[in-house]
């Protein structure tokens, strides 16, 4: 560090690459001291002049401001605010051409001056040093002042650096041909420019000052070292004068012979670079109090009559600057305009773009003076551009990358370290724009790290909210994982609101499971689960358990039965324990014939019905009280066999189909009759032992029970032999006898078949059947008694059965309709020699164990009331059926 200072103070600087010496033109203006310009008619102030973020307007259409008033204010550390150049008022908010090479459009204020120029109250500071580092730095901040040499970088940003500061260097080279503003205002204003310096040195603390100048300045050279003349550690550096000493880079190379790296800045290397208007800009704000409002403008170029600098408002049309100037006269095309110099500048679409913070210069060359037509041709490959670069790129190969949008390649090759310096298009033989190259290239490769960057925000947010909902469903479980330990916690407890909503749950079930274990058939289950709804708290969850558990055991055991019962036919009954295997193989078996044969009884039946059968199945009831008779009584159908040839030929084809509808009929009631009998026997856990003995005990219902079975057995045992009857029998074409004679025929065939015995017998009694009418009429008089007081029997037994629904009766239900058959048949053939023997076997066929006198008017008088119920009942059920 000490040799950099002694060779500084040896005026021993160094050299940077490249650098070329345009025409510098400078006279035009050099002489001509800086002219105050009169307010436009109206100010177009844009919101954002700077590098980095707009601030946010605090002022809308119609609102009066005063000089100096924030219109914006900063909205982060990037963003300064603007302020008005003068008082007015705001005419509107609105999109504008501004100063930019791409000619887009940004928002701006609009403001009209009401030439009054008042301004807001100002707090004047004669000592700076009296402030704060703090207070300092915020007054520069709040004064909207930005790096004026133009790059625009936030000032505040750049003084309020890291210690050790070896450096403070303050550009006024001002390298730029046609450009003196700075130079007149070092002449002009170098007091201010001290103040400035001052002030930074202030807050910097640096090692030493340098103010890099050319030698082209001799005046503003003078003036500064007078100045600064008695300030320590401040040296004016007079630099050779070649084309871009201005450069930040390039200055700081020449001064301190350092190097920026790429990428780098220069506070990295202990280096703060500040302009000597933004010197002039921080003095006027901390101690006058005084924002960014206007600044000097060089308005130059042979194309105006009376070219010079003038003090610009921001906002300043660049119309209204010329225009003060006095443009020449210009036959044909419009005069081009340009922003900045002539390296670094660039044409303006229009001349209503306005002044802002880093405007320099505006200049309006003539047609000879710069040649803007010159056409591009193929870059020959000369290597002057490479030659001249004081960045030391590679323009050829970056105009070749930015041409073909290789964006990597130029990242690669440094683009982003290229000044726009203009150097390289300037020596090119071939025309070739260079610099308008890579402006657009860096705005693209900007717009597309834009892009990225917004794309990775909104992939983080696309993550960070997955893993929130992730989150947020985790807690949820959690949440309902807790409550539901609380609950059941609470289920637990010994405190009185646990124990009530534990016992109320515990009662809910209770009560479905009862409900379910009595529908079941599970008279255990039912009643402890209705014990479990009155036990205490403590024990309502094992009692609920328990019910449970035993409701599904009694669900498995009907599901088994009935599947049983489905494949095999018929379940061995379970409440005949003395029953061998091989006898319930031969029940099921019988019984499946049986259904057999009523299911082909049914088939033939509804093939042989005529229009004759089915008038006769409508007669009167005397009809259905004879056909009855018949069926009770089997020595009436032996009388009827015996009747002559030609009254049987006439009548047989006309008895087989109406004997097979009562059979089918019979069938269907037989079986009702066995599933009621069976589950009434069942619901009033009768066993079959005591079944038996129930007649000599006197139990009226347990008879009845019996007489059901017994009559069931006899329909089913009818109806196979009617099946078989029908098959054997011939039609006749004669079916106009009465039915009290048809059926007695079929009904004889089935007896005798059954029971051989029976049919020799019938035999031998026939010729005095046919002469005893009188004994006929009794008979079947008891017969339709009986038969209604079976079929009442019937009905309440199976309104009982289907309340209960018990599925485990089926499984009785078969065996006892088989054992029914045997004992009937067993009945018959005992008691077939005389008709009251024959009446009280079909009525009572068990009494050979327990027998009942037969001779009881009131056993009578209900047989026959049974008899005749199931008679009419089985008419209206044929009779439906042949209507269907």
């Amino acid at each position: 560090m000490q040799n950099i200072i002694n060779r500084i103070q040896n005026n021993q600087f160094w050299k940077f690459h490249g650098g070329v010496h345009p025409p510098e033109q400078k006279f035009l203006t050099a002489d001509k001291p800086i002219k105050p310009l009169q307010l436009p008619e109206l100010l177009i102030i844009p919101v954002q002049q700077h590098i980095g973020v707009p601030g946010d307007i605090q002022v809308k259409e119609g609102d009066h401001v005063l000089k100096g008033e924030p219109l914006t204010s900063p909205s982060s550390p990037m963003a300064v605010p603007i302020h008005a150049p003068t008082s007015g008022t705001i005419e509107k908010i609105a999109l504008h051409v501004i100063a930019h090479p791409s000619g887009l459009s940004e928002l701006c204020i609009f403001l009209k001056p009401d030439n009054l120029d008042s301004w807001r109250e100002r707090h004047v500071c004669e000592d700076f040093t009296s402030l704060s580092r703090t207070d300092i730095i915020q007054k520069i901040a709040n004064a909207g002042i930005s790096g004026m040499g133009g790059a625009g970088f936030p000032t505040h940003i750049k003084v309020d650096s890291k210690p050790n500061i070896d450096f403070l260097i303050v550009n006024a080279a001002e390298c730029e041909p046609y450009i003196t503003a700075d130079d007149l205002l070092m002449r002009e204003q170098t007091a201010t420019i001290v103040d400035g310096i001052n002030i930074l040195k202030h807050l910097l603390i640096p090692r030493m000052v340098l103010i890099g100048i050319e030698d082209n300045k001799p005046q503003a050279i003078e003036a500064l070292r007078n100045a600064t003349a008695e300030l320590e550690n401040v040296k004016v550096c007079v630099l050779p004068t070649i084309y871009p000493t201005g450069g930040e880079k390039q200055l700081i190379k020449a001064l301190t012979g350092q190097e920026v790296a790429s990428g780098s800045l220069p506070i990295h290397q202990g280096i703060v670079m500040q302009n000597v208007a933004s010197c002039f800009a921080i003095a006027e704000a901390v101690i006058h109090d005084t924002p960014l409002i206007k600044r000097v403008v060089t308005v130059s170029g042979q194309g105006l009559e009376k070219p010079q600098n003038v003090w610009a408002a921001i906002g300043t049309p660049v119309k209204d600057l010329i225009t003060q100037c006095l443009p020449a006269k210009v036959n044909g095309s419009q005069q081009a305009v340009i922003m900045g110099g002539p390296m670094m500048g660039f044409t303006l679409p229009t001349d209503m773009v306005p002044v802002v913070k880093t405007s320099n210069c505006v200049l309006v060359p003539a047609s000879h003076e710069l040649n803007l037509n010159n056409k591009e041709v193929e870059c020959i490959r000369c290597g002057q551009c490479a030659e001249v670069c004081p960045s030391k790129l590679l323009p050829q190969e970056l105009q070749w990358s930015a041409k073909a949008k290789d964006h990597s390649k130029l990242k690669a090759l440094n683009l982003f370290d290229c000044i726009d310096c203009g150097a390289c298009a300037y020596v090119c033989p071939s025309h070739i724009p260079l610099v308008h190259y890579y402006r657009i290239a860096k705005a693209e490769i900007r717009q597309q790290e834009l892009q990225d960057l917004k794309a990775e925000k909104a992939k983080s947010r696309f993550e960070a909210r997955k893993a929130r909902l992730e989150r947020e469903k985790k807690a949820r479980e959690e949440k309902q994982r807790k409550a539901s330990e609380a609950r059941r916690a609470a289920m637990n407890a010994d405190s009185g609101e646990g124990a009530s909503a534990k016992s109320a749950v515990a009662a809910a079930l209770a009560r479905v499971k009862a409900k379910k274990a009595q529908s079941e058939g599970t008279t255990e289950a039912a009643t402890e689960a209705t014990a479990t709804q009155t036990a205490s708290p403590e024990k309502s969850r094992a009692a609920a358990a328990i019910a449970r558990a035993k409701a599904k055991k009694a669900a498995q055991a009907q599901q088994a039965s009935e599947q049983t019962s489905k494949k095999a036919g018929v379940a061995a009954d379970t409440n005949q324990s003395n029953e061998t295997s091989a006898a319930a193989k031969d029940d099921r078996v019988a019984a499946a014939i049986a259904r057999t044969k009523a299911k082909k009884l049914a088939k033939a039946a509804e093939s042989g019905d005529s229009p004759a059968n089915q008038k006769s199945t409508a007669e009167k009831p005397q009809q259905a009280e004879s056909k009855k008779d018949t069926d009770t009584n089997p020595s009436i159908s032996t009388e009827a066999s015996h009747e002559p040839e030609n009254k049987q030929a006439k009548e047989a084809s006309k008895n087989a189909r109406v004997a097979a509808a009562i059979a089918k009929a019979k069938a269907k009631k037989a079986k009702t009759a066995q599933e009621n009998a069976s589950e009434d026997a069942k619901a009033n856990a009768e066993p079959p032992a005591a079944s038996d003995s129930a007649d000599s005990s006197g139990n009226s219902d347990s008879a009845d029970n019996k007489k059901a079975k017994i009559a069931a057995a006899i329909a089913k045992a009818k109806a196979k032999k009617q099946a078989q009857a029908t098959k054997a029998e011939p039609d006749s074409p004669d079916q106009s006898h009465s039915d009290s004679k048809r059926e007695p025929a079929a009904k004889h065939a089935d007896a005798s078949e059954e029971n051989p015995d029976i049919q020799a017998q019938s035999q031998d009694s026939a010729p005095q059947g046919a002469s005893d009418d009188a004994a006929d009429a009794k008979k079947r008089r008891i017969a339709n008694a009986v038969a209604k007081a079976k079929a009442k029997k019937l009905a309440q037994q199976k309104t009982e059965a289907k309340s209960e629904g018990e599925a485990k009766s089926e499984a009785s239900l078969e065996s006892e309709s088989t054992d029914s058959e045997n004992t009937d048949s067993k009945s018959i053939k005992e008691n077939s020699t005389s008709t009251t023997e024959t009446e009280e076997a079909v009525i009572q066929p068990e009494q050979q164990e327990a027998p009942v006198e037969s001779t009881s008017s009131a056993a009578d008088e209900k047989k026959a009331r049974i008899a005749a119920a199931v008679a009419k009942a089985k008419a209206k059920k044929q009779q439906r059926e042949e209507s269907k």
